[in-house]
């Protein structure tokens, strides 16, 4: 192979027991935890972090923390298992805004340590004097963190409940340095165990098994977990609140708000079926259960895939589960992802692609090759309008980005991934393709990967010759901009009905019934939506509110589509809508680009976006406010 793995790596791999149960609970009986290797070829090294993992990594976390939601803080200990190299003398973290109180070893001897120099969103270095030793030190680390990026508190208005207060993490992708120290990176994957108090009546969950019984403490309660595999650091999540726990089949289940709960369980009960249809796929499912989360609207995204227990956001809840494909995405990340993960953001795809591919063949297992058709469709259009905007030779449409390249979006990560994944499936075959990529997840469970480890892979273990390679543009596909002329085009009759319905409204003027619109699959009313003529009148957008009921949808996807193009047309009736939306919505997908239109639209429309930017912008998660504050605020 052409990856190579760091001596210290190579030691431990070696020596500790590997053996990980594929499903259960915590395997209490192994003693030696599994350490993952750390990639060293050039191509893995990751800039975003300050670790130097060739001299000192971490392998194990064990953090000992209470929630202060008056203070907004959390703070407590951090325990650090580290692989120190022969002669190592140093251990560096990644530390953004941390109050480091104190540093001591295994038995309390203090350790000298610096913070350095804070560079933007990278943070800064936490470096610790750990002296000569072997190779098995610990750490531990007594601080606090307020005011972390990665946490968003929630006062009790901002929750279903409207009683207690709320918060919840969001770690990717290097946001968890503002409230862990470690090494936050990737292609460090770590263990971890975590007891977390809280006051009462609040439950405490997060993305590792349950360990022992919730203790209770007076006034507070404790909560214990546990991941036993190895995972990038940014997967440590945990949520606290008025949440309440509905099983969905023997190893899924949901929590959420009391509130939400009937309507969630609802929308999710396919996710036992999905499991099961993933597992047929590519293998067995490794994490034991498969929870979720549905979170109050201001998370930042439409999931995030922490082991055992996925963030959703609400907006996925349509009544209909017409956007459990999200589910879909967010359980192939078990596999994709969380299994095997990109050891440089850079290489992102690894994660996105692949997982928007499995997403797609899970979709189809479950709801039926036309709704997976026409969602990869919609995914296949997304490519092209992003090409069509940046150029085909932009840098930023490769699918491997080197640092220093601005990625062109999740148009390339996700969807053009996706694209290649699915090319490569029509031309070898579904069958020898299925088995080459299982083969992937199994030789590189819980370790970390590189574009030119799957490419090699591809040489080695999918194509048969050289010659198949080059055909199948393996190269080109991973590591030049654009879209290779080979890419498998969607069945253009997946949408004919829609066109031609979409091509009789641009030409006439003709909308569809009202009982065609409802018969369509929500991929159908998405695609509608996006094809039609972009300047409408007011009268034009009020007849098509009148005849299908825009404005009144409860699937979020098509009254984001609705608003963006009546706010693009300075629709006044929209407005008021656009104004609860933006302020009851925190997802970033929405929320950025309903901001960026309004902002188009000059004497019109800027004042509306500042004057809802500025009562909505606290609500919003560090993650949106980023964004948009890029769009409303850049002057």
């Amino acid at each position: 192979m052409r990856f190579a793995i760091s001596a210290v790596a190579l030691l431990l791999t070696t020596t500790a027991c590997t053996t990980v149960p594929m499903e259960g609970n915590i395997d209490s009986a192994r003693t030696t935890p599994m350490v993952a290797p750390v990639l060293t070829t050039p191509d893995a090294l990751d800039t975003s972090t300050y670790a130097q993992p060739q001299v000192a990594r971490v392998t194990h976390v064990d953090l000992d923390l209470a929630l202060d939601f008056a203070a907004k803080s959390v703070g407590g200990t951090a325990t650090l298992s580290v692989l120190a190299a022969p002669g190592a003398k140093e251990l560096v973290l990644d530390d953004k805004g941390l109050t480091i109180a104190s540093v001591t070893d295994g038995q309390g001897k203090a350790l000298p340590f610096t913070v350095g120099k804070s560079d933007g969103e990278k943070g800064a270095p936490l470096t610790i004097q750990i002296g000569p030793g072997g190779e098995n030190r610990t750490v531990r680390i007594a601080y606090s963190a307020s005011d972390a990026d990665a946490l968003q508190w929630l006062s009790p208005e901002q929750t279903a409940g409207g009683k207690y207060p709320y918060l919840f993490s969001q770690g990717q992708a290097i946001l968890n340095r503002t409230w862990i120290p470690t090494q936050d990176s990737p292609g460090i994957r770590q263990t971890w165990r975590a007891r977390v108090t809280a006051p009462k009546p609040l439950t405490v969950v997060m993305s590792g098994l349950k360990v022992g019984e919730t203790e209770d403490l007076g006034n507070r309660r404790a909560f214990t977990y546990e991941m036993d595999k190895p995972v990038a650091p940014y997967l440590i999540a945990v949520a606290a609140g008025d949440i309440a726990f509905r099983p969905l089949g023997p190893r899924t289940g949901v929590w959420t708000e009391p509130k939400v709960l009937d309507a969630a369980a609802s929308e999710l009960a396919d996710t036992e079926a999905m499991v099961s249809a993933a597992e047929k796929l590519y293998g067995p499912y490794r994490w034991g259960r498969y929870d979720m989360i549905v979170l109050p609207p201001s998370f930042p995204y439409g999931g995030m895939e922490n082991p055992t227990l996925t963030f959703l956001t609400p907006t996925f809840i349509a009544g209909d589960r017409s956007l459990t494909g999200l589910i879909a995405h967010e359980l192939a990340h078990s596999w994709s992802g969380n299994l095997v993960t990109n050891a440089v953001w850079g290489d992102g795809w690894l994660n996105e692609g692949v997982t928007s591919y499995f997403e797609n063949r899970i979709v189809e297992e479950i709801y039926g090759k036309k709704r997976a058709q026409q969602e990869a469709s919609l995914d296949y259009t997304a490519i092209i309008e992003t090409l069509d905007r940046v150029g085909s030779d932009a840098p930023g449409t490769a699918l491997h980005q080197p640092d220093g390249t601005d990625s062109a979006g999740s148009a390339i990560v996700y969807n053009k991934g996706a694209a290649f994944m699915r090319t490569l499936e029509h031309a070898v075959g579904r069958e020898r393709f299925d088995a080459w990529l299982r083969q992937w997840f199994d030789k590189h469970a819980f370790q970390p990967a590189t574009s030119q480890m799957i490419y090699d892979d591809m040489l080695a273990h999918l194509v048969t010759s050289k010659a198949e390679a080059d055909k199948l543009k393996l190269h080109e596909w991973i590591f030049d901009p654009g879209l290779p002329s080979n890419v498998l085009r969607p069945d253009s009759a997946a949408f004919a009905t829609v066109d031609a319905s979409a091509k009789a409204y641009a030409d006439a003027g003709t909308i569809p019934g009202r009982s065609t619109w409802d018969g369509w699959t929500s991929a159908e009313r998405q695609r509608f939506l996006q094809s039609l003529p972009q300047k409408r009148s007011a009268d034009q957008l009020g007849a098509l509110d009148k005849a299908l009921g825009l404005s009144a949808s409860g699937n979020n996807e098509e009254l984001f589509l609705w608003l963006d193009l009546a706010l693009a047309n300075r629709f006044d009736p929209a407005v008021e809508q656009a104004d609860r939306f933006l302020s009851h919505v925190g997802r970033t997908k929405f929320v950025r680009p309903l901001f960026a239109t309004l902002m188009e639209q000059g004497e019109w429309g800027q004042p509306i976006a500042k004057r809802i930017y500025a009562k909505t912008r606290a609500g919003y998660h560090s993650v949106t406010q980023a964004s948009v504050d890029k769009v409303v605020l850049k002057d």
